[in-house]
């Protein structure tokens, strides 16, 4: 699939076998497809606030070949892809569709996976410190599970205060839902820590055994990939 617009973000050496990164590309494809032809009929019902929310979805899907193109940075088509699926189904479908009104459980799926996604991000962020002298050696697995799920669950009561903000200054937007704030703001924050807590565990099993996983093991690659990042190649 070297002729989509996030093959160009990965080059062959990606470091995931041939046929899962084919696998990875195409899924990611098919949901820029999809996605360009929901533009296209917002575009002729002249439905603009769903031309502007699926814009900014194509936009974000494409940003691992900006990185790529622009500073050489190298996002793992595992990556690309949950990024993608996750804005596909949050902005597309949730916002743009109106999933979120018609499906009781659709927050409560994207939370959790929100949370899956910042515990990703904390790896990396913990993962690149730990290749610099900016952290002493040898920090235990355990100790770096636990600093993926608390900086995943401080993003997530992060985005609380600003829905809680938001709603405060514009309460036409009702983000936080008036009628079950409360209720609504603990069960976020409780999936989204369920979310962490998953992606923790497996790079907890990671580090401990070296076995594959989705997960740790793409950030793994990130690294290896861009060494520019740390100064030096982690691999």
């Amino acid at each position: 699939m070297t002729d989509t617009p996030n093959a160009a973000a990965v080059p062959a050496d990606a470091g995931c076998p041939p046929e899962d990164r084919d696998l990875y590309l195409t899924i990611t494809w098919v949901i820029q497809v999809l996605l360009g032809i929901g533009l296209v009929l917002f575009l002729f019902r002249r439905n603009w606030e769903n031309v502007f929310l699926t814009a900014v979805v194509i936009a974000l899907t494409l940003v691992p070949a900006l990185l790529f193109r622009r500073y050489r940075v190298i996002i793992p088509p595992e990556f690309q892809l949950v990024a993608a699926i996750f804005n596909f189904l949050s902005l597309f479908l949730g916002s743009a569709l109106d999933f979120y009104y018609h499906f009781w459980w659709w927050d409560l799926v994207l939370h959790t996976a929100s949370g899956f996604l910042l515990g990703i991000i904390g790896f990396v962020v913990l993962y690149v410190l730990n290749q610099t002298d900016k952290l002493p050696p040898g920090m235990r697995p355990s100790f770096r599970a636990f600093f993926g799920v608390t900086f995943a669950v401080t993003l997530g009561v992060a985005w609380e205060i600003f829905e809680f903000a938001a709603d405060s200054l514009w309460p036409h937007l009702n983000m936080q839902s008036t009628e079950t704030g409360v209720r609504d703001t603990m069960v976020d924050l409780i999936v989204d820590t369920i979310g962490a807590v998953i992606v923790a565990a497996m790079g907890y099993a990671y580090l401990r055994t070296g076995r594959y996983s989705f997960i740790a093991d793409g950030v793994r690659k990130f690294i290896r990939k861009n060494p520019g990042l740390v100064g030096k190649d982690a691999s």
